[in-house]
């Protein structure tokens, strides 16, 4: 056996295509190119991302996400945290002490309050709310708008 003769594996090598050689041969006149038109032409690239005039994948979707106006308050069971209602006051910071509130809540929420007493027209932002069965009678030590008391969850 030598190089000069080893041969590829039977059908493991095909004939090269020769494109617009007479409809003979299956790819005559356009020369599987389809019709006439831009695309048929050389040098046509389709641009990236184009769906045949659909409005682009790209496009539909937004630029930018967007951010809820009604924020998630952070719920508080009274029942399970006893500390909450043995509290005097009840202030974010003193919530936060207790039962620590992710410190972005608390924050934000102060940052808020401060603008409200700038700004008298600063729309209501609710940071904390209270719920369980004690929650109703903790409502007069609330001392700040964005701690909101509810009744039983």
């Amino acid at each position: 056996m030598a190089l000069e003769n080893l041969k590829p594996a039977e059908g493991s090598v095909k004939k090269r295509k020769r494109v617009g050689r007479g409809q003979g041969s299956g790819m005559g006149k356009t020369s599987t190119r389809g019709g006439k038109g831009q695309t048929a032409r050389s040098g046509y690239k389709e641009k990236r991302g184009f769906e045949g005039g659909q409005q682009p994948l790209q496009r539909r979707l937004p630029k930018v996400g967007f951010r809820s106006h009604f924020e998630k308050p952070y719920v508080i069971n009274v029942d399970r945290i006893k500390a909450v209602a043995e509290l005097s006051e009840i202030t974010l910071e003193s919530i936060h002490s207790v039962c620590a509130i992710p410190s972005f809540k608390a924050k934000h929420a102060l940052a808020k309050t401060l603008n409200q007493e700038k700004q008298s027209h600063a729309k209501r932002w609710i940071a904390v709310k209270l719920i369980g069965r004690g929650a109703k009678a903790l409502a007069s030590k609330v001392k700040e708008p964005y701690i909101i008391v509810s009744g039983q969850a």
